[in-house]
């Protein structure tokens, strides 16, 4: 299964089963010298099929291969600059998303009952008052992956995913890409936050981007 999008904004983005051995994902790319190094350093089966479906994707994406890199603090980025990048991956899915100029973040969740026993953990009221019931395991699994894709944006620490970052009402529209919007109240500058979902039976996908510097008063 493979999803590719772009946005109206530029934003591309796409999502790839993974599905491949390792010997199949290496074979599906060109410069395989350049990433046995990493992969030797990387003891699960799992976690080098993720690792190199990310690549397979990226290839996919912009129809050549593109060295990953990663700062201290784990945030990825591409070795020529030419996109910022955010890379997700779940349960038997990576997704990535890139943008020639605006920092995104991207987030993926394979659908889980799990979301409930968390959900005090990142739901505050108002989020909780304006949950669709019809929809509840999708809509909180929403609200978990748009926080997500806001954290990995702020790159900020201890940040509290309930009382720091906050999503806009919406109604979860199934199988069909859809908007949503979102603020934090973390930093001075209290980002507004505009992004896309998808959800399916599964998976839930979000790509935030910042929209402007203040929150409407």
């Amino acid at each position: 299964m493979f999803r590719l999008q772009t946005t109206p904004e530029s934003i591309i983005w796409a999502v790839r089963e993974i599905r491949e051995s390792v010997d199949d994902l290496l074979n599906l790319l060109q410069k395989k010298e350049l990433y046995l190094p990493y992969l030797s350093q990387i003891t699960s089966e799992s976690r080098k099929k993720e690792w190199l479906t990310v690549r397979v994707l990226l290839r996919e994406m912009l129809g050549e291969e593109k060295e990953i890199l990663y700062t201290s603090s784990g945030k990825p980025y591409l070795s020529d600059n030419t996109y910022q990048i955010s890379i997700s991956h779940t349960k038997g899915f990576v997704a990535v998303s890139l943008h020639p100029e605006m920092k995104i973040g991207i987030d993926i969740e394979h659908i889980s009952p799990r979301i409930h026993k968390i959900r005090s953990r990142f739901m505050n009221e108002n989020e909780e008052m304006n949950l669709n019931k019809e929809h509840e395991e999708t809509h909180l699994l929403l609200h978990w992956s748009a926080k997500e894709s806001i954290f990995k944006m702020l790159g900020e620490q201890d940040v509290d995913f309930k009382t720091d970052l906050h999503i806009n009402p919406f109604h979860p529209v199934l199988n069909d890409l859809s908007r949503f919007s979102a603020y934090e109240t973390k930093t001075e500058q209290q980002h507004r936050f505009a992004g896309y979902y998808l959800a399916n039976s599964l998976y839930v996908l979000t790509v935030v981007y910042y929209l402007c510097a203040t929150i409407p008063k």
